[in-house]
């Protein structure tokens, strides 16, 4: 029970450190005769790795996944898919001088009280590095879930103070920032330059849609899909808070306004985003979360060491001003681990049935 497994019929298990000798997953469940080549999960990664803009991370990771089992003739077999991605570009040094001191706002203190051992190269296991994995994992997942019919779109809405006007998913995927309204890319073109500058970071506001996905997925009770899709997003570094469906004016509505009323033709509109009573009900699901402010800056800060004295620290290294940028094809790739698994689980559950509803559309 060691919390490094996700998912009960599609399972994922990830292993490996920050400045390891590799990451690696184990997928058990996939579904056989899958086409499936390195370059379909190669190609997600890819959105993923560190150092390809001037906006994230300088760590130069190819990220290059291979498939040690479970494929075979360019088919799934059915049988436990293990793949790695080989560190190369590990500088453990830059980490020498917070051996025996604890980062604000990090994991160190709490994995060290937790296990009286750490890595604490690049923060170990804790590092958002282990999610390379989690996006290698997801895109087995994407291309069951695409061949049929079902897609799932991130995009960031926020930075710092700097928000979209509107969302537009063509934008997202045009820009580095993941950024859904192309309007404000000068704007953070100027916010960028200014906190690498200060060696300073923000936080971010990011989402994710779902298109086409069934009726029926989710298991009543503790296993409600928001329920599901809340612990998927929660479980990715930094993030602070889950929201589903219509939260940024809930409070100041009636239950006559946020009730989403149904004609023949359908419900009249989303504000439960896509979920009733934890099961999907075919509309598009829609979900948002907030990422805080990259921990590792360069400007001192309090802290204490493993002595118990109070010292300051000024962490050396490679880091994103804002983690939330990379953070789109992790949080994309963890909603299609959800999808697939409760896919499968609606399947040997209910089976092929008729999913039709009383809308006439």
């Amino acid at each position: 029970m060691s919390g490094n497994t996700f998912g009960k019929l599609f399972q994922v298990t990830t292993y490996g450190e920050s400045h390891g000798k590799a990451l690696g997953c184990i997928i058990d469940g996939c579904p056989p005769q899958l086409e499936l080549s390195t370059e379909d999960i190669q190609s997600e990664l890819n959105r993923r790795k560190p150092g390809q803009s001037d906006v994230t991370t300088q760590r130069k990771e190819d990220d290059v996944v291979e498939i040690l089992s479970g494929v075979f003739e360019g088919k799934t077999l059915g049988t436990p898919i293990s793949l790695i991605i080989y560190n190369t570009d590990q500088r453990s040094k830059d980490y020498s001088n917070i051996k025996d001191v604890f980062r604000p706002n990090h994991a160190d203190i709490t994995y060290q009280a937790k296990y009286g051992h750490r890595d604490y190269r690049g923060g170990g296991r804790s590092s958002a590095r282990e999610t390379a994995m989690r996006v290698a994992a997801g895109a087995i997942a994407k291309k069951y879930l695409n061949s049929h019919g079902i897609h799932t779109d991130g995009y960031v809405s926020q930075v710092g103070s700097i928000s979209a006007d509107a969302i537009n998913l063509k934008n997202a995927k045009s820009n580095k920032y993941f950024f859904a309204d192309e309007s404000k890319l000068e704007d953070l073109d100027a916010m960028f330059a200014e906190l690498i500058e200060e060696g300073n970071s923000v936080g971010a506001r990011l989402g994710v849609r779902v298109t086409n996905c069934p009726i029926g997925l989710g298991e009543p009770v503790f296993d409600k899909f928001d329920a599901d899709l809340a612990k998927a997003i929660m479980s990715i570094n930094a993030v602070k808070s889950v929201s589903i469906g219509n939260t940024h004016n809930i409070l100041d509505l009636r239950g006559s306004e946020v009730r989403d009323e149904m004609t023949q033709d359908g419900f009249k509109s989303n504000n439960a985003g896509g979920i009733l009573g934890g099961i999907t009900n075919g509309d598009l699901i829609e979900l948002e979360f907030i990422i805080k402010p990259t921990s590792s800056i360069k400007s001192k800060g309090q802290t204490i060491n493993a002595a118990g004295d109070e010292v300051e620290v000024e962490v050396t290294g490679r880091h994103d001003p804002c983690v939330g940028i990379r953070a789109v094809p992790i949080a994309e790739s963890m909603v299609n681990l959800v999808l697939m698994d409760h896919l499968l689980r609606n399947q040997a559950q209910c089976g092929t049935i008729d999913q039709s509803t009383p809308f006439k559309k």
